[in-house]
């Protein structure tokens, strides 16, 4: 009965997840879920928040959070505000600072929630193309542009540019707004937070869904000047001013003041990943250089397709996309150590059974 829908609403093309097998016990390497478990003090917060409280409605500031989060960063709680999962700061990021703007830019190859965002609020955008080695050139963003948004560490791609090159792109664009969308950064790449009191037009997002093993509680961050925060806190408050829950607040809280868990676990996140690229890189892999927590391989023989789908059939999920850029690729997650070995051993099965003469092209 789509007559009843609004106009606009026929043409959106949704953003896609990744599969999240309900039934079947499948070894999940597809979405990028951290494979290590929350801080115990995330833990702790959260029961800690299980109790008759519940009955009011959370703080719609999220006021210890962002002061835990600015002191961190070095900054006043007026630099941060809170969302319901990073998706949800970049879609209040999008409709803040681009709407009316003019075309909105970004690369041919990235997180493709991008492209739906535009959709949805209706606006133009250009993808400047990656180059061969899927690496973002800052000089290719300069002109008229209405905003820019950055994914550093790429998505799917898992290569970081360094910060010179996310200050390239802020000093040639200073009457718009650069967005970072930071999701990744925790797993080898360097944060342009630092240069949010150089860069009134900065606008940096990061995620408790990685790094801090929070993907099921749904808090995410942006960190700019006041600003630039006033007009995210406008655009929410028009929207839900509630949208963050008190356990996802305290879960968060915890999350954020365990440092030791933080560093372990994503360096155990990282050793994983380096060892993983190595051996796929034996088994005739390209493993582009990865500053997060998964791998972007193609392999020299065998079709994407057929490695996910033999994956698959041994009970291993990655992801692939069929952007005819990467349709030959596939994303990797790094797994619990046991994950990986088990998805290394199907892998290894898989290309050896495909006689050296099938080759791609």
């Amino acid at each position: 009965m789509s007559r009843f829908w609004s106009p606009f609403v026929h043409a959106l093309t949704p953003y896609t997840p990744g599969e999240q097998p309900r039934h079947q016990n499948f070894i999940k390497l597809n979405t990028n879920e951290n494979p290590f478990g929350p801080s115990p003090l995330a833990l702790e917060g959260i029961r800690s928040a299980t109790d008759d409280g519940l009955r009011r409605y959370p703080d719609p500031s999220s006021v210890e959070l962002r002061r835990a989060i600015s002191a961190t960063l070095g900054l006043e709680g007026d630099h941060v505000f809170i969302g319901n999962g990073s998706d949800e700061v970049l879609a209040h990021s999008f409709n803040a600072f681009f709407r009316e703007k003019g075309t909105i830019h970004f690369p041919d190859v990235t997180y493709s929630f991008y492209r739906t965002y535009c959709s949805l609020y209706g606006l133009p955008f250009c993808e400047i193309p990656l180059d061969e080695a899927f690496r973002c050139d800052p000089s290719q963003y300069r002109g008229r542009s209405g905003g820019i948004v950055i994914a550093n560490p790429n998505a799917p791609t898992g290569i970081a540019m360094k910060l010179k090159g996310i200050e390239e792109i802020l000093e040639r664009n200073t009457d718009i707004v650069v967005i970072v969308d930071e999701a990744y950064v925790d797993f080898g790449a360097q944060s342009a937070a630092e240069l949010v009191p150089r860069y009134e037009n900065l606008v940096v997002v990061q995620t408790f869904s990685k790094s801090r093993s929070l993907a099921g509680l749904r808090v995410g961050f942006a960190v700019a000047q006041p600003h630039l925060i006033d007009a995210l806190v406008r655009v929410k408050d028009s929207f839900n001013s509630y949208p963050v829950g008190s356990l996802a607040l305290a879960g968060a809280l915890g999350a954020w003041s365990d440092q030791d868990w933080f560093d372990k676990t994503r360096r155990q996140v990282m050793v994983s990943r380096d060892r993983m690229a190595g051996a796929l890189k034996e088994l005739g892999f390209r493993v582009p250089l990865s500053a997060v927590n998964f791998l972007f391989v193609s392999h020299e023989r065998v079709p994407a397709e057929e490695i996910l789908m033999e994956l698959r059939s041994r009970g291993v999920l990655v992801r692939h996309f069929k952007q005819d850029r990467i349709r030959n690729w596939l994303r990797v997650s790094v797994g619990t150590p046991d994950e990986c070995e088990k998805f290394l051993e199907a892998i290894a099965d898989i290309v050896e059974r495909v006689p050296t003469s099938n080759n791609i092209g």
